[in-house]
This record gives structure tokens, C-alpha cells and sequence, in this order.
């Protein structure tokens, strides 16, 4: 959709409908609300500003980027929003051309950028790279180290920084509008380079008092932080005002440098129920929009429900306890625990690395650390995994969140990886309960373990349901019982698969083993079952390279166990669609129906 020449007028009325298109759409499919609704006028005025047909639009995170979905070609296929086989919650380039980047995980985006420029100064084009960022994704070190070459390198970018957190002062904000777009503005650039060029020409004493007399102009406006790093900086404007952000906009794609616009947006704008920083407003499921009621039906708690509250059990009984999330306190279930115990639990914003870190001198120091992370997140946390706990042998625990397909985020989350890249590390313990009742076990046995951990859990409710199990012990499985001539192996909530698959086999038995450590495996029960059962299928909600299945043929080369069928149900080599999980596990080949029938297909 072409907004160049549009009239004030008709940019607010598109802005409204486009909003509109939004709410209806998320109400039925679920997504992100608040965040993209807040964002719609800041990509109008880029689309107004900048030609998407040539430029680089490129979103942090892009969850925020519904309305550039809706601006491009996309209008018509909205309603299949995060539905498999629709369009992505995401950019995603294979979806429009008008996407240039894939982006689920936050602050890439400036290094992306820079990226971009350094190819476009290459084939001499002429481009500009324009991002979009949330506040909340400037808390990460990434989009720093990006902001550093950026402001050496000198390129031509212009990052839009969306601040819907209201978090400069109100007081002073005219006056800091006003300041910022004048220093920003043609006359001050002009004069600026003059007086430069001036100074080098006068004595000392007098280039100490020029430069003093502009750093107190910038001073009042919260752009210092950015001038310093040698990149221009405009604002605070107003996100909403699409008049005032494309007359900015224009100012900043005519500096040729990189150039900071910073916004204030309202989160939900637009949508009363929702506006403000309300953390639940945030990603949602399909809800009324007249009451913002949810309409999704009870059931079974959560394995994150069943998490954090075995481990406020633990931290009532034991000081000890501590914990850590990256800027997901709800998502991890560690909210309610870093509101109750403030000084022991924290969440440290979108900061991985940090995370993982700063939980290995607590546990040099005698406490025990929960560090609470998705599958999918904790992969930005790999070296220091590595570096600053395994390698020092420390007792922090890795609770890993949203272990295996996700639904409806899609390739971007899903956590198929964290087995598989986990696995190689030494020192590193891995487990997996099945159930509620085992995952309340395994965290006892983590709570008191002495050494580095990872204990993997599934988004939503645990497949198997409740049943009698004994304790955990390091690196011991657990016979659910006996069977003819096959063996399913389950891992975490691929026990559950197993179960339930078991049931649609007719007048076949198998026996049913939930692994429970797949490092280290019990390799005195697996070499005992390997003398009575000939068929082994592995079920396991994870990536088959470097899996439960790979874990298990390592271990029958090294015993010269041989004479075992082994055939592995876990993911292939791809990345998984966005969907509904039972859909995306249709596709895949992974419901227990369609598993039984591969069972006996195998067996024939």
C-alpha cells in the first residue's frame, strides 16, 4: 500500500482500521496485542517515509510488526494469523518480499541493520536500513555491541526506538522535543560542523567552553547516551502523532547518518481494556473484546503452574533457594516468587548471557540457583552455559521452559534444540520428568545436586498423567512395566506419547521405560532390557540429531550392544511451521495414532 502524498486525515483513518483488523484478528487467533497495537502509527509514518519496495524494514523481535503485515500484501490473508499454513506471527521473508528478515528473538535487529548498510555502501546503492526496537529489547548487550560499530562506522540507519514504557520524565518533555528536533534539523548540522571546524583554529580554553555549552544543551535531553556513542539522536516524539513522526522521519533519512528516533507509544493504543504496560496484554489468547474476558477453557495446570509452585515450596523451606528469569517472570512462572521473595529472586531483563552468568557465583557461594529459561532462549546463553558454570562445575539448575513444539510462534520458538546442544557438554547432568508428580520429584533431587543441571519441561500440560514413581537418583530410569518383544522408550513428555500411544496397538504389549536422564543413561537397566526386548522406539518431544535416540546408539557402540531394531520418533532435520501443537504434530507424524500405525508399519 502506497502512503506517500496521504493527507493527515486519511493516515488516521487507515491507522484506525488498521488497529481495528488487529483486534478482530487476535481476539480469534490469539498473538501479540498490546505491543503491535501500540506500534501501528510509527509504521505508518516509516512506510510514508521510507520505500519498503527498496529499503530494509527491519523488526526486533517483529511481533510488533502486524500493521507492516497489513500494509503489504497481506491485508486479505490476516485472519490466518499464526494458523498452520497461514501467516506468521513474524516477519518471514519466504511469507512477502516486503519481509526482510526473519526475527523472533530480541536485538538483532540494529546488527542486522548494520549488516544491510555494509552491503548497500558495497554495491554503491542507494538505501537506508530502518529498524524498528522496543525499549525492552535495549536491555540486551547485542544491541549495544551493534550501536558501537554503528557508531563508528557512521553508516546511514535510521532506528526507531519505541519506548511504550512512558520512561522519560513528563516534566521535561516539551522542552527535550523541542531541543532534540532543533539540534537534529538541517541549521544546527550546518553550524555544528562550522563551529568544528572553527575550534580547531582557537586556543584550548575556548574549545573546553563550547564544547561544555552544547553538552548542557544535551544534557536535558535523554539523547547523551546515544550522542556519545557518535550517533545522532531525536526525541522524544510522540508515537501517535503519524503528522510529527513523519516530519521527523523525513529529518532523519536526510542526515545520512545513523540517527536514533526515539518514540513514546502507549502499549494496546487503542484498545482501552489493554493500554498500559500490562504484562498480560502482552501475547494473549483468543478473548471477547467487549469484556477482554479469555475464552479459553480450564484444564489441567500447566507444567509452569506445577514449577513455580514446587519451587515456592522449596524456597519457603530453604533461604538457599534462588532464581532467575530473562524478562519472562510470567512465562517462566517465577513472578510469583520474585514477588514474594525480592531479594532472592530477579529478573534481569532480555539478558541471557547475564542470566546464566551472574547464577554461578551464588552457587560458588553456597546457594542454589534456578535459572528459569525457555528451550529456545537459553540458545543465547550457550557459551556462558559452557564457560561460566560447567566448566567450574557449579550446582545452578537450568529449568528449561517450553521444551519441544510451542504451536503457534512457530520455527522461531520452538524448543527443539536444548537436548542435543546441551548434551555434549561435561559435567552437565540432563533430565526430564513426565508428569507433575515427577517434576515435583526432580526438583527435589535438583534442589539438594551439587553440580550443574538441566531439567526440561513442556509448554502447557504434561501428556502422562499422575501415577506412583519412585524418587529420582542420578542417572536412573524407571520401568513403567513389563511388555512383549518391543521397547518404548519415552523422555519427558515423550512418556506420555508413549503411553498413549501404547493404547492404540491392539493386541500388541510393549513394555514402557521412562528414561528419566538421558545424561547420564542407565546403562546397567538398558543392557538388561536389551537381553529381553529386540525392538526399541524412542519417543521424545526433541530434535532426532543429537537426541535421545542418538544418546542411546553412542551408548550401544560403546557396550557392542548389538542385535537391537532401534527406530527414533523425534523431530527431523528442519525447522517446525507455526500452529496449533496438534496440528503441527499431525503434519509431523507425531500424533499417537499416526505413531501407532508407524509402529506397525515397522513391525511388518
Amino acid at each position: 500500500m502506497n502512503l506517500h502524498g496521504k493527507s493527515p486525515e486519511e493516515l488516521k483513518e487507515l491507522a484506525e482500521s488498521i488497529r481495528q483488523k488487529i483486534l478482530e484478528t487476535v481476539s480469534r487467533n490469539g498473538g501479540h496485542l498490546s505491543s503491535t497495537l501500540g506500534a501501528v502509527d510509527l509504521i505508518i509514518g516509516m512506510h510514508a517515509v521510507f520505500d519498503v519496495e527498496k529499503d530494509p524494514f527491519i523488526f526486533d523481535v517483529s511481533h510488533q510488526a502486524y500493521a507492516h503485515k497489513l500494509l503489504t500484501d497481506r491485508w486479505d490473508r490476516f485472519d490466518t494469523l499464526r494458523q498452520f499454513g497461514g501467516i506468521s506471527g513474524y516477519t518471514n521473508p519466504s511469507e512477502s518480499p516486503y519481509d526482510y528478515y526473519k526475527a523472533g528473538h530480541s536485538s538483532t535487529s540494529i546488527s542486522l541493520a548494520v549488516g544491510a548498510a555494509k552491503a548497500i555502501r558495497l554495491k554503491g546503492e542507494d538505501r537506508i536500513p530502518v529498524v524498528m526496537i522496543g525499549d525492552g529489547s535495549m536491555s540486551a548487550g547485542m544491541a549495544y555491541e551493534a550501536l558501537n560499530e554503528l557508531g563508528d562506522r557512521k553508516y546511514p540507519v535510521v532506528i526507531i526506538l519505541n519506548d511504550n514504557e512512558m520512561s522519560i520524565a513528563k516534566p521535561i518533555g516539551a522542552i527535550s522535543r523541542a531541543l532534540s528536533k532543533g539540534m537534529a534539523g538541517p541549521f544546527y548540522q550546518k553550524f555544528k560542523k562550522k563551529t568544528e571546524a572553527l575550534l580547531e583554529h582557537l586556543p584550548e580554553s575556548a574549545v573546553y567552553i563550547a564544547k561544555r555549552m552544547e553538552e548542557s544543551l544535551r544534557l536535558i535531553t535523554p539523547g547523551v547516551f546515544f550522542e556519545e556513542l557518535g550517533i545522532e539522536y531525536i526525541g522524544p516524539i510522540d508515537g501517535h502523532d503519524i503528522p510529527s513522526i513523519i516530519e521527523t522521519l523525513e529529518i532523519a533519512k536526510s542526515m545520512g547518518k545513523p540517527v536514533i528516533v526515539h518514540a513514546q507509544t502507549v502499549k494496546g493504543k487503542g484498545y482501552k481494556i489493554a493500554e498500559g504496560p500490562l504484562e498480560h496484554w502482552h501475547g494473549v489468547g483468543p478473548f471477547e473484546i467487549e469484556t477482554g474476558k479469555s475464552l479459553k477453557k480450564g484444564g489441567a495446570k500447566s507444567a509452569t503452574q506445577l514449577f513455580s509452585e514446587k519451587l515456592m515450596e522449596l524456597a519457603e523451606a530453604d533461604e538457599k533457594i534462588v532464581g532467575v528469569t530473562a524478562a519472562m517472570p510470567g512465562g517462566t512462572g517465577l513472578g510469583p516468587l520474585i514477588e514474594r521473595f525480592p531479594d532472592r529472586f530477579w529478573d534481569v531483563a532480555i539478558a541471557e548471557q547475564h542470566a546464566v552468568t551472574s547464577m554461578g557465583p551464588l552457587a560458588k557461594e553456597g546457594f542454589k540457583p534456578f535459572c528459569a529459561i525457555y528451550s529456545t532462549f537459553l540458545q543465547r546463553g550457550y557459551d556462558q552455559v559452557i564457560h561460566d558454570i560447567a566448566l567450574m562445575n557449579l550446582g545452578v539448575t537450568f529449568a528449561i521452559d517450553r521444551a519441544g513444539i510451542v504451536g503457534e510462534d512457530g520455527e522461531t520458538h520452538q524448543g527443539a534444540f536444548d537436548i542435543s546442544y546441551l548434551r555434549p557438554i561435561p559435567n552437565l547432568t540432563l533430565m526430564a520428568p513426565c508428569n507433575g508428580r515427577t517434576l515435583a520429584q526432580a526438583m527435589d533431587f535438583a534442589a539438594d545436586f551439587p553440580a550443574p543441571l538441566a531439567l526440561r519441561y513442556p509448554r502447557g500440560a504434561f501428556m502422562a498423567e499422575e501415577f506412583e514413581a519412585p524418587a529420582y537418583e542420578l542417572g536412573r530410569a524407571h520401568l513403567l512395566r513389563e511388555g512383549e518383544e518391543i521397547l518404548f522408550i519415552g523422555y519427558g513428555n515423550g512418556v506420555g506419547r508413549a503411553l498413549a500411544t501404547a493404547e492404540l496397538l491392539g493386541g500388541l504389549r510393549p513394555a514402557i521405560l521412562d528414561l528419566r536422564f538421558v545424561k547420564p543413561l542407565d546403562r546397567e537397566l538398558l543392557r538388561e532390557l536389551s537381553g529381553r526386548y529386540g525392538r526399541w522406539f524412542v519417543f521424545s518431544d526433541g530434535a532426532r540429531m543429537g537426541g535421545v535416540a542418538s544418546a542411546l546408539e553412542e551408548w550401544m557402540a560403546e557396550e557392542g550392544v548389538d542385535g537391537i531394531s532401534l527406530k527414533s520418533f523425534e523431530y527431523e532435520d528442519r525447522f517446525i511451521p507455526h500452529g496449533k501443537t496438534e496440528i503441527v504434530e499431525e503434519h509431523l507424524g507425531l500424533r499417537p495414532a499416526q505413531l501407532a500405525e508407524r509402529v506397525r508399519e515397522s513391525l511388518r
